[in-house]
């Protein structure tokens, strides 16, 4: 007679065999193959060395003069977004929201103003992809607000990128509300990024995806070894909005590595796969670095679904620093420390993303799942405008992306067959019939996408 643990495993084998192996999301998309393609380095190093040009983009810098200061900086960036519209025949909406904050980083009441460019989508319009950064920038001491911070990379890097990105999408109209924000305040306190999330809540944005780039184009380390070919998605592990009820729940069934911005961390992952070369996404199972933040912070407390994205390695001598050699270390973050082709990969990420998003489906609303004390799973969800088909995605609970599906066709429900329950992760997407595919949802408030009210503090 067998050992009832080698049986285990032969059904658990055999169940495993059932479904195909992991499939790539939505299967090839020439659109994006072009869109990837569009995006220039040539035309990132100009625009950085632009930002720098202004000598100090501090958040408590001059805003009357027309050369030096934050005030220059956002009133060119709405001049370039301008341009942008115009060579597409008006199809940006340029914004400048702005609330005024004092706080231990701004002592007296000081206006922060983003400057945003809106793409209005075509047939779903409420629904909102946003890719951020932030033009303030600063030098040892956060509040000297007169002496050059160049902040080439921080952050000039993150608002090169939603430039150019929004120079490459703006020739392609999309389902779906491209915005493309210039923030202001981020060294002074995360103050644009609440600017942002506050105007995205009182427009009814319905916020699918926060790509905040900060720090996005160093390719040398503090050791001087080069990484041009990952770049760090960091994502929260469960939902700042989560409520108490909920993270009872959570805590017994599962969830913990399942928020939607975790699940929007492995759809990013899986699009570097299959359409960039020499670029990895590293997901990095934290909201942000060690006790740092940055702008995405602000728009997770908004109950909206957000990423930090950020170069693989750091180089701590270019940030934060005033300008002075020391001991032959040059200090301070200027443009020589930018590596342009590398930004410009970062970028084609953040491209591809957001029209990824934008063509798919809205990912799966109502996602819940059965199987207590039975071999099979079932999982059931709501019917998600725009979509032709939906696929079910599992994994072993220890691994980090999906690995086994199994289409359901336009049908609202499957059940996997000797599938069980106990020993995987489950989720939902969504397919539009061109074939672009939603994020995976994770069934549950764990999971969802839709916005959660913010928690009282």
């Amino acid at each position: 007679m067998r050992p009832l643990l080698t049986v285990s495993v032969v059904v658990l084998a055999a169940a495993l065999a059932l479904p195909a192996t992991a499939q790539p999301i939505g299967g090839e998309q020439p659109l994006l193959r072009e869109l990837a393609a569009q995006v220039s380095p040539e035309r990132e190093r100009a625009t950085d060395a632009r930002l720098v040009g202004f000598g100090t983009r501090h958040t408590l810098s001059d805003t009357a003069s027309s050369t030096r200061g934050i005030g220059a900086a956002r009133r060119w960036v709405a001049a370039e977004f301008a341009a942008i519209s115009k060579d597409c025949g008006g199809c940006l909406a340029v914004e400048t929201p702005s609330q005024v904050f004092t706080g231990a980083r701004i002592p007296k009441p000081t206006e922060v103003m983003d400057v945003l460019a809106i793409q209005r989508g075509t047939t779903d319009p409420d629904r909102v992809i946003v890719i951020s950064g932030h033009i303030d920038s600063r030098v040892s001491d956060p509040l000297n607000a007169t002496s050059d911070a160049p902040g080439a990379n921080d952050d000039g890097s993150g608002t090169t990128a939603v430039i150019e990105a929004a120079r490459v999408l703006s020739k392609h109209r999309f389902p779906a509300t491209l915005v493309f924000a210039v923030l202001s305040g981020e060294e002074q306190g995360l103050n644009g990024g609440h600017v942002l999330a506050e105007y995205a809540a009182a427009h009814g944005w319905q916020v699918e995806a926060d790509l905040n780039n900060d720090i996005v184009g160093n390719t040398e380390g503090m050791s001087g070894v080069r990484d041009n070919s990952h770049v760090r998605v960091f994502s929260e592990g469960t939902r700042t909005t989560e409520t108490q009820g909920e993270a009872d729940k959570r805590r017994y069934n599962g969830g913990e590595v399942d928020s939607p911005s975790r699940n929007l961390a492995r759809f990013m992952d899986r699009l570097a796969d299959q359409y960039l070369t020499n670029l990895d996404v590293v997901m990095v199972y934290r909201t942000d670095r060690y006790g740092r933040g940055g702008d995405q912070v602000e728009m997770l407390k908004a109950g909206y679904p957000a990423v930090r994205v950020t170069e693989a390695v750091e180089n701590y001598t270019r940030q934060h620093q005033d300008l002075r050699v020391e001991n032959g270390v040059r200090y301070g973050d200027v443009i020589e420390g930018v590596d342009f082709p590398y930004l410009a990969q970062v970028t084609r990420l953040n491209v591809l993303t957001m029209a990824a998003l934008a063509m798919a489906p809205v990912p799966p609303r109502g996602v819940a799942i059965e199987g207590a004390v039975t071999p099979d799973t079932t999982l059931k969800w709501a019917p998600s405008p725009g979509a032709a088909a939906y696929r079910v995605w599992w994994r072993p609970t220890t691994e980090a992306q999906w690995r086994y599906s199994r289409l359901a066709g336009p049908a609202t429900s499957l059940t996997l067959k000797g599938v069980n329950i106990d020993d995987f992760f489950f989720g939902v997407s969504a397919i539009s019939a061109e074939g672009f595919e939603s994020p995976v949802v994770f069934p549950g408030p764990p999971g969802t996408f839709e916005r959660a009210p913010p928690q009282k503090p």
